[in-house]
């Protein structure tokens, strides 16, 4: 299982041509992509309309989920890693993105995505293992 951060899910939802995608596509043929319920959020709120809403929302029902069941554990781990990220001059442009991180951690997976962001922060805890980008 590998979990894709909403970058991605984005880009391909809008046919985009990328490396991430293409990956995500063979993930989804294998049956190994996953997103986190922060993902699917983050998905979800860019919705053009309700029907494009509720479309994506079927969309994410069947996509496995992983995360959802630890509770307030993966925010203190996400504050930390934003905090840690911080104390070496890093400032993550979204506090999402450390969420989906100590998701990612907690759950022993890598993370395909599309966001310099994580790029940073594997410098800051190197048990998040990435999906190279290129």
């Amino acid at each position: 299982m590998i979990l894709v951060d909403s970058t991605v899910w984005i880009d391909l939802l809008r046919n985009r041509v990328s490396v991430p995608v293409g990956r995500l596509r063979k993930l989804l043929e294998l049956g190994e992509g996953a997103a986190a319920p922060v993902i699917a959020q983050e998905v979800l709120q860019g919705a053009a309309n309700p029907a494009a809403f509720a479309k994506l929302r079927e969309y994410f029902t069947e996509i496995p989920l992983i995360g959802a069941d630890r509770g307030i554990e993966l925010h203190v781990a996400a504050a930390d890693l934003y905090a840690r990220a911080r104390w070496r001059a890093i400032t993550p442009r979204s506090p999402h993105d450390c969420l989906i991180a100590a998701i990612a951690i907690a759950e022993g997976v890598p993370l395909l995505h599309d966001d310099r962001d994580f790029e940073q922060l594997a410098t800051v805890e190197s048990r998040l293992k990435l999906v190279p980008r290129d």
